[in-house]
């Protein structure tokens, strides 16, 4: 329920009372959206990535509103133009790229046809990725998200 201004409890702060005894000001009523039917970013690292509490350690495409599905990408130079035409055929609006453990860019003739079809792509770090994807979901934005999950390197001791 809204609170409005002559409705509010005793305010202690008089430059509070002046702002809200301002005729242009409106209530607003602040709610966490529910993204639980949504595939949804909960955790990642070097290593992984989980879907709504399910890890995996491979990479993949995930949309909000279909299953994640793997991305057969081992490495960032290992991508093609091929690997790009599986996200083209989700129709999103926008595709994040995440690309490992640190920003790399994609070369222009990879995504070609994403860009003639006029879906961007933005290519960054695989942690932001998947934070922008979480947010750009939640604000009901068509987006995919391209992760890549590369092999960590196994020390020998």
């Amino acid at each position: 329920m809204p609170i409005f201004p002559g409705e509010l409890p005793e305010i202690q702060s008089s430059s509070m009372k002046k702002w809200l005894d301002c005729p242009n000001f409106a209530a607003m009523k602040l709610h966490s959206n529910d993204t639980r039917q949504y595939q949804t970013v909960t955790a990642y690292d070097d290593s992984g990535v989980e879907i709504n509490a399910v890890r995996f350690a491979h990479s993949l495409v995930v949309l909000p509103e279909t299953e994640p599905t793997p991305w057969p990408v081992s490495t960032f130079d290992a991508l093609t133009a091929e690997h790009f035409a599986q996200i083209d055929a989700a129709a999103p609006d926008v595709v994040i790229l995440g690309t490992g453990r640190r920003q790399r860019f994609i070369h222009p003739k990879l995504i070609a046809a994403l860009t003639a079809r006029r879906i961007g792509v933005e290519s960054m770090d695989s942690q932001a990725a998947c934070r922008t994807y979480n947010i750009l979901m939640a604000e009901g934005r068509k987006v995919a998200l391209a992760l890549i999950v590369e092999p960590i390197a196994e020390s020998v001791a």
